[in-house]
């Protein structure tokens, strides 16, 4: 009996043995994975933060490319609207400059082969533009209408059988097609200034309206003038009227031809040029 007792009382020592090395065992895999697990953690931080700094860095950088990108656009329009001062003298913009290349090549090539300038190549340019906006039924090219520039000045001479009858300052119904073209040129440039300049020929005129050549072409810049102010709208503080009497003549007064050229207005356009280019391609 006493060796039972004995026996029973080593089993339990035992079990009791086993089973705390068991829990110490279980303990200690416990506080290593606390270990991992918190380590883990750590490193997930970690990774989170260095993520969002490298974000952050993408972020500075596509900013960065966002600015170049927009200064070199920025660059690319300066140097579009930069005014060059060319060989001849002449004012010019690169865009201005490729403007004037696509209108030149529907310019005719034979006056294409006669510039030998790029003024000269302007003045083609120009002209073909103008000429096309201006253009009428009753136009005939070569003696109704010139077309012109000097650096940035247009000049549009029309003659006075367009506009007068013989004579006389009043406007004429058959210029109504060429004066509506014209005020929509204006009409369409905030900031252009129009010169209208009247021309006589040589003979002497006295009525009882009309003292003499001065006072006719005066009478016809005015009536000019307020026609583009009072039908078509054109803003009177861009428009000048002004007379030259027949002193200024384009051939000399010996022929009837030659007196018929003699008697003309003259439009004077001040446009900023690479708006007048713009202008005219849109026309």
């Amino acid at each position: 009996m006493k060796k039972i007792s004995i026996l029973l009382a080593m089993t339990i020592v035992l079990s009791s043995c086993v089973s705390k090395k068991k829990y110490m065992a279980l303990e200690q895999e416990n506080g290593e994975i606390k270990s991992q697990l918190t380590k883990t953690q750590v490193e997930k931080e970690d990774l989170e933060n260095k993520f969002a700094k490298i974000q952050e860095r993408v972020d500075r950088y596509n900013q960065k490319i966002n600015s170049l990108n927009e200064d070199v656009e920025g660059l690319k329009i300066e140097n579009d609207i930069k005014l060059d001062v060319n060989a001849d003298g002449t004012l010019m913009s690169n865009e201005s400059k490729r403007r004037m290349l696509a209108t030149l090549e529907k310019v005719d090539a034979t006056k294409l082969a006669e510039a030998k300038t790029l003024k000269d190549s302007m003045n083609l340019a120009v002209q073909y533009n103008l000429e096309k906006s201006l253009e009428t039924t009753d136009l005939n090219e070569d003696e109704d209408i010139a077309v012109n520039i000097n650096e940035t000045v247009v000049m549009i001479s029309i003659s006075d059988k367009m506009l007068f009858n013989t004579g006389s300052y009043r406007i004429s119904s058959k210029a109504n097609t060429i004066l509506q073209k014209l005020a929509d040129v204006i009409n369409s440039e905030e900031s252009i200034d129009v010169m209208v300049e009247g021309h006589t020929d040589s003979r002497s005129i006295n009525t009882e309206k009309i003292k003499d050549n001065w006072d006719l072409s005066v009478l016809r810049a005015t009536s000019v003038v307020r026609k583009l102010q009072n039908k078509y709208n054109v803003d009177p503080a861009k428009l000048i009227a002004s007379g030259r009497s027949s002193y200024q003549p384009l051939v000399e007064n010996n022929t009837r031809e030659n007196r018929s050229k003699n008697r003309r207005t003259r439009i004077i356009l001040m446009p900023n040029i690479d708006k007048f280019f713009a202008l005219m391609e849109a026309n």
